[in-house]
């Protein structure tokens, strides 16, 4: 049995001025839908979200900066987070990305292990996002493309 979870975030930089902006809607329709789907997958944990709202996080303003959008969850291992974001609905929303989102220039997502049961903080995640920018991948942090193995028990 494993005693450790996944944990991700990943930021986006819109090209809307705002969320508001009209060539955000089509992606803020689908935002409730796409969301519930993560909630509903295998291997699911836990997620952010904002204190007004149920569905979303797109209030949060960890960085100062209205383009950017931050999203953070938990999953029980890199597979089911894989499986969520490649072979469901949401791949639709990845391959279209460029319609709502800037060029981003640095690591844009980040992934590290926690404890079961601990539930990483915006600011615990802001720090490891920023982490993984300035010293590339590690078993502290990692991406996608340089994934690091669950830790093993002692």
């Amino acid at each position: 049995m494993s005693h450790y979870h996944l944990a991700e975030i990943n930021i986006a930089k819109m090209k809307g001025v705002d969320i508001n902006d009209p060539i955000m809607k089509e992606f803020v329709d689908n935002l409730e839908a796409v969301n519930t789907l993560a909630e509903e997958s295998e291997g699911f944990v836990w997620r952010l979200k904002d204190d007004n709202d149920s569905y979303n996080a797109t209030s949060l303003n960890p960085y100062n900066d209205e383009q950017i959008i931050i999203n953070v969850s938990v999953w029980e291992n890199i597979e089911t987070l894989e499986h969520y974001m490649y072979k469901t609905f949401h791949s639709e929303f990845l391959r279209r990305r460029k319609e709502w989102f800037q060029k981003f220039g640095k690591a844009h997502t980040a992934m590290w292990w926690i404890p079961k049961g601990q539930i990483p903080t915006m600011e615990e995640a802001v720090e490891k996002l920023d982490y993984l920018q300035k010293n590339g991948p590690s078993e502290l942090v990692f991406d996608l493309r340089n994934k690091f193995p669950m830790p093993v028990e002692a």
